[in-house]
């Protein structure tokens, strides 16, 4: 017997966050959707597969050219999209059709195995899971407790005959809270298997860190790469990497100008993609000036932390004539080690000349450029 699945990405997801639709959003290197597309190209017994999408993005689906897998423009609802998917399918009117949404990446050939036996004995079955948590309801008179005895959670995918789906979601019916919602309305026989905590739906920002941790899968690093300049002025000492060096000059700039610190601000900001150390902190605004570097450095390391990464390693350079940074860089590299949280032999600081070239050859200032390499927090909540 043969097997079909819909798979239904025709939302635009924008709870999740971020300016593509959360299906499309990368986990662990892939797009959300591909992680089931792929589970379902694997499976031996999969027949066809109809991958419902938005109009608008069929060119971010291009790439996929797997003979089993169809494109299909979703409609104005989910049950439209269903409905769509349905009719592209080829499939006998007895054969089993799984509905899957693809929000919920932690799909494997087990569940499908586990979903197709179900299906001996049932019109439809669906991955579920028990509440455990306590439930309330909000009502105009405070909060109401509600028994979660014999109450679940209900996963996808679901799976259905092909004719029984196919009839249950005519144009004429509601939008259906889910598949298997039609299936009830229709006083069919449906069945629970046990539901996978992996199976869950990436609805919400920060859905995708969760899900990186409940799959077990390592995010790839993330690196980014910092530059910045200060020119000189009168002064009796400069600031490098978060260490007073006596100098015959003082570096002109925002806050205490700490070149080497604003470049790994930059750097780990740009492994993050969130813009430049002047978009979170305004050369502007009065309240910055004179601050220590320390604070846009931890501020940048709190940014990487609330979104699941932590600066694994960075590699400081300092290009100038003077003053000489050779005596001070192990100073340099403790006071980096010490504010972001890293072994010594974590963080690097080298300094090289320009040949007596251009602005800084002539000392009139100090540039400095850094890498920053992130990794994903290894947190198992």
């Amino acid at each position: 017997m043969r097997i079909g699945a819909v798979i239904v990405a025709g939302g635009l997801g924008l709870r999740a966050g971020g300016e593509l639709p959360k299906q499309e959003q990368l986990l662990a290197g892939k797009p959300v959707f591909q992680w089931s597309l792929e589970a379902f190209i694997k499976h031996p017994d999969i027949h066809h597969i109809a991958l419902v999408i938005p109009a608008a993005r069929r060119p971010s689906y291009q790439h996929i050219q797997d003979a089993k897998v169809q494109i299909v423009a979703g409609g104005l609802t989910r049950s439209a999209s269903v409905k769509a998917g349905l009719d592209a399918l080829d499939l006998g009117p007895d054969e089993i059709v799984l509905i899957h949404d693809a929000a919920r990446p932690g799909l494997d050939g087990e569940m499908i195995d586990r979903l197709v036996q179900a299906m001996q004995s049932a019109a439809a079955a669906a991955p579920a899971l028990p509440i455990s948590d306590a439930v309330k309801r909000q009502t105009e008179f405070g909060l109401e407790s509600v028994s979660r005895n014999d109450l679940h959670r209900i996963q996808t995918p679901q799976a259905f005959r092909y004719r029984d789906i196919l009839t249950a979601l005519q144009d004429q019916a509601p939008d259906f809270v889910d598949d298997l919602a039609a299936i009830e309305a229709k006083g069919r026989n449906v069945i629970m298997v046990e539901g996978r905590l992996e199976l869950h739906k990436i609805t919400y920002s920060g859905d995708l860190d969760r899900m990186t941790r409940l799959l077990g899968i390592a995010s790839p690093p993330r690196i980014g790469q910092g530059f910045d300049v200060h020119a000189f002025e009168p002064g009796d000492h400069v600031v490098l990497c978060g260490h007073r060096i006596d100098h015959n000059a003082q570096l002109k700039g925002h806050s205490d100008a700490d070149v080497g610190w604003h470049a790994l601000t930059d750097a780990i900001l740009g492994a993050l993609a969130a813009g430049d150390i002047g978009d979170h902190f305004p050369p502007s605004d009065p309240q910055w000036q004179d601050v220590e570097s320390g604070v846009f450095l931890s501020h940048a390391l709190k940014l990487a932390d609330a979104r699941g990464y932590v600066l694994d390693s960075c590699d400081i350079t300092l290009i100038c004539e003077a003053p000489k940074v050779k005596p001070h860089r192990e100073a340099m590299r403790l006071r980096t080690a010490e504010i972001c949280s890293l072994p010594i032999d974590a963080v690097s600081i080298k300094a090289t000349t320009t040949e007596q070239l251009g602005f800084t050859g002539r000392r009139e200032g100090i540039a400095a450029q850094a890498i920053a390499v992130l990794s994903a927090q290894k947190n198992t909540a």
